[in-house]
């Protein structure tokens, strides 16, 4: 069983899978926001429905591009073979 999901997750032959699972995700996760009971909200973008999966996707994709910047260009990955 495990092995079946590191292939899955690993193999470049599952990419057009994983990536059609990834929009279906996302997809439910917007429609679920709009079958959700708005409540008074303090900002305006809270009853814009779909805003939590928007401000979500895009948080994450800040958090990967930034660390990687500093990263590589902070100096702090190092090259595979840097001790040798």
């Amino acid at each position: 069983m495990m092995h079946r999901l590191i292939n899955f997750f690993g193999d470049e032959k599952y990419l057009k899978i994983r990536w059609r699972l990834l929009l279906l995700v996302l997809a439910l996760v917007l429609l679920a926001d709009f079958l959700v009971t708005r409540h008074p909200t303090a900002h305006f973008w809270d009853a814009i429905p779909g805003w939590g999966a928007f401000f979500g996707f895009i948080s994450c994709a800040v958090i990967i591009f930034v660390s990687k910047f500093i990263g590589k260009k902070g100096g702090i990955m190092k090259d595979e073979d840097y001790y040798d």
